[in-house]
């Protein structure tokens, strides 16, 4: 039996250069992508087996329809036991939901490169990221963050300049990543190119991401195993 995953597309487009919810799709996942950006919101979450949350150039502090709506979505689907995943934003909102909304806060400049991060050792029994190794490479890009001192939250990553890269909420099944670990090497070299301006404004190099844009193998272990885990939440 395949995990049937909802996929929060939080951005102002319902696709992403990431092809997420194919990717989880080719691994067996029965995927409900919702544009909750939009407003596209399921009415109850029974029959879900885990929900992804995606990027969006929201804070999720502001006071938006669907930010209020996505809060209230996270804490229920925490109530019933459902996993979550969430990316940049994604990672924002969860950490906003179940650990406080003065746990986002905005960034004094952006952090964007493609980075190694330094992995914790809770990371090794990790259920999604025991894989990701000593040090992990991704692209990371954010003007927000979560703060990195609340105890419910287990840090797994962090970089030079963002302590919280990765975390767990207790002991659940819930993730947060504030880095890109979605894009293939292909894929990052067009994102690039889309957005120039925007990362340029926030201090990036755009040739030098497009020259050190790596496939990051090992973060996508994360995303692969939580969508085996959604599967195995479906047997």
């Amino acid at each position: 039996m395949s995990g049937r995953l909802l996929f929060l597309q939080n951005g102002p487009s319902r696709d992403s250069v990431a092809q997420l919810p194919e990717r989880f799709a080719s691994w067996g996942l029965d995927v409900d992508a919702r544009w909750a950006y939009d407003g596209d919101f399921p009415e109850r979450l029974d029959g879900y087996d885990g929900i992804f949350l995606s990027g969006s150039p929201h804070g999720a502090y502001e006071d938006v329809p669907f930010i209020r709506r996505e809060h209230d979505l996270i804490r229920e689907a925490e109530s019933l036991d459902i996993p979550m995943l969430g990316v940049c934003f994604g990672s924002q909102i969860l950490g906003s939901a179940l650990c406080g909304r003065d746990q986002v806060f905005r960034r004094s400049f952006c952090e964007v490169g493609n980075k190694w991060l330094d992995v914790a050792p809770a990371a090794r029994t990790d259920l999604i990221a025991d894989a990701i190794g000593e040090r992990v490479y991704m692209f990371v890009w954010h003007n927000d963050e979560v703060r990195a001192d609340h105890p419910d939250m287990t840090i797994l990553a962090s970089s030079d300049l963002c302590p919280n890269q990765i975390w767990r909420y207790r002991d659940r099944k819930i993730w947060g990543i504030q880095g890109h670990p979605e894009v293939t090497q292909a894929q990052a070299r067009v994102w690039f190119e889309q957005s120039r301006a925007t990362m340029e404004r926030d201090g990036a190099d755009i040739e030098q991401l497009k020259a050190t844009a790596d496939e990051a193998l090992p973060a996508k272990t994360m995303l692969s195993k939580f969508a085996a885990l959604c599967g195995a939440t479906a047997a």
